[in-house]
């Protein structure tokens, strides 16, 4: 167990971080982080920062020797960067982080285990992209397989007539089919050092020009039946990676069961609810697993749960919220400026209690 007083290393400075290091100071420990220059919300809530490129060895070097375990914010952090850092700090190994920012490797993995995903095939030219057409079909998407996410770095295509518009990119992607779905949701879990595992409750998650809008409970029968064959890709996937902390899947729940989207070793957005809404919420039971701590209990406290995102300039007006019936909880992340697409913000409304 990592005494109270400790220092946690967060690689990352968004609003993840904060949250990490937020929670993480209520069990009385210190955080710093490491992240590039920019505008790192995580600093608000830790003891130090080093804003600091990730091929900057000496200053990786600095920051481990400052910390007792170290974790990250985002599955996107340059896998020399976390080499640099001894593995006997490192609160998960890293190859979680290998197969999370490939999403060849990360389909390839998932399928090792037994998970079903859509239909996709690699494409690293030109001519790749035609046969993946011609072989997969549409409607499809095409996406970076590298450096995506909240829809970034991806090119829906409704029709072969559409497909003729759009080029490679230069960089190695998967073409994926599209896949007929009724709901889209997301299994969290947290992994203790010792391998106990448990699970938050599912959410039905709502996506708007691929980013995350709104995430609520209760999720619905159809979800519901489809949770547990989910949970048992997101445990195995857990064991092989030998991870310890939060983990998320996220799932298309189709007529014909869970299928397997992507997957984020990290705290995540469609957890956010778990602050107000769950007995412990993922970001404690994060740092809990991390520093060797007992996992707090995942049991939903609320009848009916919706968090939605605050995105780019509504959050201008978001402390408007707090007039509306029902106590909202809202959380703004200090980011300065508020960008078309850039999260800034977060609100969580709650039912009656379960009590």
């Amino acid at each position: 167990m990592l005494p109270p007083g400790s220092t946690i290393g967060i690689l990352g400075g968004g609003q993840l971080g904060r949250m990490m290091a937020m929670a993480a100071m209520q069990l009385g420990y210190r955080c710093i982080a490491y992240a590039p220059p920019g505008d790192n919300v995580a600093a608000d809530a830790c003891a130090d920062i080093f804003e600091k490129g990730w091929g900057d060895r000496v200053a990786l070097a600095a920051f481990a020797a400052k910390c007792d375990v170290v974790t990250w914010e985002f599955e996107n952090v340059p896998l020399s960067a976390v080499a640099a850092i001894s593995g006997n700090l490192l609160a998960c190994p890293p190859r979680a982080l290998e197969v999370a920012q490939d999403r060849l490797n990360e389909k390839g993995f998932i399928a090792q285990l037994g998970g079903t995903s859509a239909p996709y095939t690699r494409v690293e030219s030109d001519e790749d992209f035609v046969r993946a057409l011609n072989a997969v079909g549409t409607p499809g998407i095409l996406k970076t397989a590298r450096d995506g996410y909240d829809g970034k770095g991806q090119w829906r295509i409704a029709s072969d007539r559409e497909a003729s518009g759009v080029r490679f990119p230069g960089k190695p992607c998967i073409y994926e089919g599209l896949v007929a779905f009724e709901a889209e949701f997301s299994v969290i879990l947290v992994r203790s050092r010792e391998g106990e595992v448990r699970f938050w409750d599912s959410t039905a998650n709502r996506h708007e020009g691929g980013m995350l809008a709104q995430s609520v409970l209760p999720a619905g029968a159809l979800i519901e039946a489809q949770v547990p064959q989910a949970r048992e890709l997101a445990a195995k996937t857990a064991q092989a990676l030998g991870y310890v902390g939060v983990l998320t899947l996220e799932f298309f729940a189709t007529k014909g069961g869970p299928v397997f989207n992507e997957m984020a070793p990290r705290v995540h957005n469609s957890g956010h609810w778990t602050i107000e809404g769950a007995a412990t919420s993922q970001f404690e039971n994060h740092i809990r697993a991390i520093c060797g701590l007992p996992l707090g209990g995942t049991a939903t406290r609320f009848a009916s749960i919706d968090m939605r995102n605050i995105v780019g300039e509504d959050a201008l007006s978001a402390h408007t919220i707090l007039a509306e019936a029902g106590e909202p909880h809202l959380h703004l992340y200090g980011k300065r400026e508020a960008r078309e697409g850039r999260k800034m913000g977060h609100v969580t409304r709650v039912g009656h209690s379960l009590k």
